[in-house]
C-alpha cells in the first residue's frame, strides 16, 4: 500500500488515518503535504464537530520514513525546507484547527508521531502504545519548532529524556506524566474513542472553536514561529527559539548525520 492521508468525513465528524502499513505509519514527505491539506480543509468546513486522527492497523506513527532522508537531509536548503515547509506547515495547520482533535493512538508513537499527537486536543491510547523520539539514534536533532511544540506538550523534563537519551515511555507513563487525557486495554481503545467523538458531536460547535482560539492565543511564543511570521524585536527578546532558527539546519552535512542514517539503512548501530 503507498504511504498516503486517508480522509473519510461521515456526518459532523472527520476521520484522518495516517497509512503507510509497511513502515507502521512512518510520515514520507508526501504524507506530511497531504496532512497539511486535509486539515487546511477541516478548518475551511463549517459543519465538521470533530477530528478523529488515528494510524492504519496496529500502530499510530513510527516517525520519519528514514528510506527517504538521504534524498534531502544532507543539504542545509532542502534540509530547512523538508522542517519549515513540509512538517511545520502540516503541524502548524493542525494548530491552526478550530475543530476539536481527538487522537486516539496505538503501538508506536515516535518522533513524527509524538509531534502529530502533540496538535491535539485530546489523546487517548492502547495500554501497550510506546512513545519516544529516539533520533539522537540517527545523528541529528529534533528542529525547534517541533522541539517547542513537544516539550510544550510532553513537558520539558520528558522531552529531555526523549531527545537526550532517546527514552522511551508506556503509555501508562505518559498519562501520568500528564500528555495522555486516559489509557484503556488495547481491545477497549476504539470503542472509547467513538464514545468521546460522539461526546464532542453532541455540544455547542461555536462554543468549541471559540474555546480552541482563545487556548491558542494563550501559547503566544510558539504561535510566533508560525511559518511565514516575522517577529519585531521585543518579541524576539521574549522568544529566544527565534535565534535559533538562522542556523537551525547548519548540521545538514555533518558525519554525525550521515552516519546515523546511513548506519540504520545499513542496519548496524551508528558509530558517532
Amino acid at each position: 500500500m503507498p504511504a498516503r492521508i486517508d480522509f473519510e468525513q461521515a456526518h459532523a465528524v472527520a476521520h484522518v488515518t495516517l497509512s503507510y502499513p509497511k513502515r507502521f505509519n512512518a510520515m514520507s514527505r508526501s504524507m506530511w503535504r497531504e496532512l497539511r491539506s486535509v486539515f487546511e480543509r477541516i478548518q475551511a468546513s463549517t459543519d465538521l464537530r470533530c477530528v478523529l486522527i488515528s494510524g492504519h492497523g496496529a500502530h499510530f506513527c513510527a516517525g520519519g520514513d528514514i528510506s527517504e532522508y538521504a534524498s534531502f537531509r544532507f543539504e542545509e536548503a532542502s534540509l530547512r525546507a523538508f522542517h519549515e515547509d513540509d512538517v511545520w506547515g502540516a503541524l502548524s495547520a493542525m494548530l491552526a484547527c478550530d475543530v476539536p482533535i481527538v487522537a486516539q493512538i496505538s503501538g508506536n508513537c515516535m518522533g513524527a508521531g509524538v509531534e502529530i499527537a502533540s496538535c491535539c486536543d485530546i489523546r487517548l491510547a492502547a495500554e501497550s502504545a510506546q512513545f519516544g523520539a529516539p533520533i539522537a539514534r540517527l545523528g541529528f536533532p529534533m528542529a525547534p519548532r517541533e522541539a517547542a511544540l513537544v516539550g510544550r506538550e510532553v513537558g520539558l523534563a520528558t522531552a529531555r529524556q526523549m531527545l537526550l537519551e532517546a527514552a522511551v515511555f508506556s503509555a501508562p507513563e505518559m498519562l501520568q506524566r500528564g500528555f495522555l487525557s486516559r489509557v484503556v486495554a488495547d481491545v477497549d481503545l476504539p470503542t472509547l474513542a467513538q464514545a468521546t467523538v460522539q461526546r464532542i458531536t453532541t455540544l455547542a460547535p461555536q462554543a468549541a472553536r471559540l474555546n480552541k482560539q482563545t487556548l491558542r492565543a494563550l501559547n503566544q511564543p510558539l504561535a510566533l514561529m508560525d511559518k511565514g511570521r516575522v517577529a519585531t524585536d521585543s518579541e524576539a527578546v521574549n522568544d529566544p527559539l527565534q535565534h535559533l532558527m538562522a542556523q537551525a539546519y547548519a548540521y545538514a552535512d555533518s558525519a554525525e548525520q550521515r552516519e546515523g542514517i546511513t548506519a540504520f539503512l545499513e542496519k548496524r548501530p551508528p558509530v558517532f
